[in-house]
């Protein structure tokens, strides 16, 4: 089991009258800012409305805990094992819709069902910063946070299903996300750090989406000779069932080139071109005071670009943390510094078991395990992870 550095600390949260599961770990920054990501789901069978009542009491008793409020929270993930019929569930929620304006965060809503007996679980990032309150602003499903002289942006739920195949989803997709940043003097190959694709049936349709990136990636000077962006590409669905693709994407506006450095371990997992796709293994983005890791979804391959431990759920989940171990190590990272998993499996049968291991292998570090079929048949698992250290280089802004 991993021990927390002094500058992270993990916790989990009881309560006697909730039947909840949540755990936190707080990255805390020289500088005084204080980063958080909560996971809680419930722990015993009940309705959604119910389900999502423990939640909410669950978050807001994690949140007076670590003295945080819905103020400080800029990214909500809610992982929901049937959207179509939950989302009017959701919706009443004001912590959990997206269409909420009064209270601006960035919530993203997708169908990937969690370990029962949970029907849905929430994934939170918050930001308490001491010099004063966070500085949001929220345009439709975008949220906006300005840092300095930095401006970082969330946007979720992007679906484009004016169109039937996923090849042109993924066109359209794009061609409405890069309307939003250029609005905003930002561009796809400079500002964007890392995105979500989220794929309907993804055996049938992920090979739309990679063929429609390439191109778009190709047509922006994103090639194997510059770079690509970190991206997680799995199963996952809307609430919109014609949508056959749906994004989440991050990008930082004023961010300098010399922030960024794009992570690989070639002596464990090939560069993704090799096997035709266009994402990079992970991203570190350096601040003054810190850096952030972003790996991406990462599974159980080898230098040659091969599924290792065919059928075999434990030892693929073994290969996939040494992957990711070996990209954090790229970044000066270890696997003490990662402050939330999330760990995708093809075989719903797997949960129980996998969410077994993490447990027994990172303790309290929170991590939540969902039932996603990963973009190739013979991967079982696959794992997706945030890291934060500390950093000390005056010439850059602080986060």
């Amino acid at each position: 089991m991993i021990e927390a550095k002094p500058s992270m600390t993990f916790h989990s949260l009881k309560s006697g009258s909730l039947p909840t599961s949540v755990s936190i770990s707080c990255f805390h920054a020289e500088s005084g800012v204080e980063e958080y990501h909560i996971i809680v789901r419930p722990i015993e069978y009940g309705g959604i409305a119910t389900q999502l009542r423990w939640i909410s009491c669950a978050y807001q008793e994690a949140l007076r805990s670590a003295t945080l409020d819905f103020g400080t929270c800029v990214f909500r993930r809610f992982f929901c094992s049937d959207l179509v019929n939950q989302a009017s569930a959701l919706e009443t929620h004001r912590f959990a819709n997206p269409n909420d304006q009064d209270e601006p965060c960035a919530v993203s809503l997708v169908c990937q069902a969690p370990v029962p007996p949970a029907k849905v679980a929430l994934w939170a990032y918050h930001i308490k910063d001491p010099r004063g309150v966070l500085k949001k602003g929220r345009e439709g499903a975008a949220l906006s946070l300005e840092r300095g002289d930095l401006t970082h942006l969330w946007s979720t739920g992007i679906t484009c299903s004016d169109t039937d195949a996923s090849y042109t989803q993924t066109q359209g997709i794009f061609a409405r996300y890069e309307r939003d940043l250029e609005l905003r003097q930002m561009r796809l190959s400079d500002h964007v750090i890392r995105t979500w694709f989220f794929v309907q049936n993804i055996d049938a349709n992920y090979q739309g989406l990679v063929d429609a990136r390439r191109e778009i990636f190709a047509e922006k000077g994103l090639t194997p000779d510059t770079h690509f962006i970190a991206s997680t590409g799995i199963e996952g669905t809307s609430a919109d069932v014609t949508a056959k693709v749906m994004m989440d994407a991050y990008a930082i506006a004023g961010i300098r080139p010399e922030q960024i450095q794009f992570l690989s371990a070639p002596d464990h997992l090939s560069p993704t071109h090799t096997y035709g796709v266009t994402f990079e293994r992970g991203v570190s983005v350096e601040y003054r005071d810190c850096k952030h890791i972003l790996i991406s979804g990462t599974a159980s391959i080898d230098k040659a670009g091969e599924i290792v431990h065919r059928c075999e759920l434990t030892q693929q989940l073994d290969r996939t943390i040494e992957n990711v171990q070996a990209l954090l190590h790229n970044a000066g990272a270890v696997l003490q510094d990662v402050c939330m998993f999330i760990v995708y499996l093809r075989d719903p049968s797997d949960l129980h078991t996998a969410e077994q291991i993490m447990a027994d292998r990172f303790g309290p570090a929170p991590f939540v395990v969902v039932h996603a079929p990963v973009c190739r048949p013979g991967w079982l698992v696959e794992i997706e992870c945030q890291a934060i250290t500390s950093n000390a280089n005056p010439l850059l802004p602080n986060f």
